[in-house]
């Protein structure tokens, strides 16, 4: 038996929905052998469905960003690398050992060597791995600056 999501402005609001609604565009798509057009009633009923379970899992479903040492050990993981093999790229054996265990920052020169040789995303590398802030009375004077004031203006952002 087919069960009907009801589109009629209806936003997913609970996990019986969202699942109705997954099951729903598993319907659409396995429905046919041939290609689901934009413009048909499929294409239109799968593109409303599709964002309406998107806005749900964006709400539910935050996945957060790596640290800088997931993330190089997905890549090594990736590339069947291990530490040893990175160890140039760190400044030696012992300094990979204390950033990989967390007792040691990343350093500049680090992540651009892991970018370069890893590829991995600058914004990987530096995400939550120095936690750098302005004082209040720091924030207040940079803040004074017209063309820096101007940069943040309008844009929903902590200066931190």
């Amino acid at each position: 038996m087919q069960k009907q999501f009801d589109m009629k402005n209806r936003i997913i609001k609970t996990s019986e929905e969202y699942d109705t609604a997954c099951e729903r565009v598993y319907e659409i798509i396995h429905s046919t052998d041939k290609q689901i057009l934009p413009n048909t009633q499929e294409g239109e009923e799968l593109e409303l469905i599709s964002l309406l379970i998107e806005n749900y899992e964006k709400e539910h479903f935050r996945i957060t960003a790596p640290s800088p040492v997931e993330a190089i050990k997905f890549r090594m993981e990736q590339m069947n690398l291990k530490q040893a093999d990175i160890a140039p790229l760190f400044g030696g054996k012992t300094r990979i050992s204390e950033v990989m265990n967390g007792r040691r920052p990343l350093t500049l020169k680090m992540i651009a060597l892991l970018h370069k040789y890893l590829e991995i995303p600058f914004e990987s590398l530096i995400a939550e791995n120095y936690k750098y802030h302005l004082s209040n009375l720091g924030k207040e004077q940079i803040m004074k600056i017209s063309s820096i004031k101007k940069l943040h203006s309008g844009k929903n952002i902590a200066i931190a």
